[in-house]
């Protein structure tokens, strides 16, 4: 039955299992339209893909409400180009073709913050080789938003689709750096945190790093997801569970810099469980892996990437921690416990 009296909250919009829960009863359900052989709404993936000829047409689209605007690493207009490019290349779409900009901006907006951030696009989607379309502006009144919101939305081409759904027993799992750094950055910022090491995030366009790690592993890469909102178990927690299999995490072997793992102690959260905007999972035939993870490390992003993670037949849907002193289920988050990461 209907709860009439439920509300949104923010974690139905932190990227665990209650957004998750929302997105497909409220919409996946009742809009989700896809034609046969297209990868569409339903499937909740990275984005959506058309079959063009022999080819796929990738469809992505991202909102950014971060908070603070700027930070450590980057600002939202890095990360609103980074993100999308990201959700392209995590469906094996590499080369993107266009992107499209949308901005609602608070009355009284300095315009030399809207100035750097336009830098900052720009700066991105030359890193990127990506190019800015189309888009739109709207202002909104004092206090009616918080500062800036921005939209982008990107189409890429691509001779195959990689979906976060593809894994089998036997198949290895990498993360291409260091987990929680996004996280870590934005919460000590936001808060003002006088913390030792340097906190900085990772947000970057990874579609340059991403193509040379399909040319290595070539039809061997088999699920792709990056590990941004709810972080490393969420996505975890979702490739397992649409793949049918378990995954064993090996926590000793994720990267974590030092600086992000003593904050998060500090914090009492877990890195494992941070957003991340410049980092991939991928799942891979065993026989590719050291190839992927050789062409992952040559690329400046991937230069710590490593083997987390195996997948079993056992446990299907789940992911389990190997901590080094035994095993234990992790849950999927209910939400990033961080708001407004991204």
């Amino acid at each position: 039955m209907r709860n009439e009296s439920a509300k949104v909250e923010l974690k139905h919009g932190a990227g665990g299992r209650a957004m998750r829960a929302l997105v497909k009863e409220l919409f996946v359900d009742r809009l989700a339209g896809a034609n046969d052989g297209e990868i569409g709404l339903a499937a909740m993936d990275d984005g959506a893909a058309i079959p063009l000829g022999d080819r796929w047409l990738v469809i992505t689209t991202d909102s950014h409400v971060i908070s603070p605007l700027f930070f450590p690493g980057g600002d939202i207009g890095r990360l609103a180009v980074s993100g999308t490019v990201n959700d392209l290349a995590m469906m094996g779409a590499t080369h993107v073709l266009a992107l499209t900009f949308a901005m609602i901006v608070e009355e009284g907006f300095p315009r030399a913050e809207l100035e750097r951030v336009r830098d900052s696009i720009a700066a991105a989607c030359e890193e990127a080789r990506a190019r800015i379309l189309t888009g739109d502006t709207k202002v909104m009144g004092r206090g009616e938003i918080d500062g800036l919101v921005l939209n982008t939305t990107g189409v890429a081409l691509t001779s195959r689709v990689v979906s976060d759904a593809g894994l089998e027993p036997g198949d290895k799992i990498i993360l291409s750096g260091t987990a929680g750094d996004h996280g870590m950055a934005i919460v000590a910022c936001r808060h003002e945190l006088q913390l030792e090491g340097e906190l900085r995030s990772d947000v970057a366009p990874l579609n340059a790093m991403i193509a040379q790690a399909l040319q290595a592993g070539g039809p061997q890469v088999v699920a792709m997801k990056d590990p941004t909102r709810g972080g490393v178990v969420s996505a975890l927690c979702e490739m397992a569970q649409k793949s049918k299999v378990g995954i064993v995490l090996d926590g000793p072997s994720v990267p974590v810099r030092d600086s992000v793992r003593a904050a998060a102690e500090l914090l009492g959260i877990d890195p494992l469980m941070i957003a991340n905007e410049g980092k991939a999972l991928l799942g891979v035939r065993p026989d590719a892996a050291e190839r992927v993870l050789a062409a992952l490390r040559a690329h400046p992003l991937g230069a710590g990437a490593a083997i987390v993670a195996n997948c079993v037949e056992s446990r299907p849907g789940q992911v389990i921690l190997e901590t080094g002193f035994g095993r234990r289920l992790l849950a999927e988050p209910e939400g990033e416990p961080l708001p407004r990461i991204c």
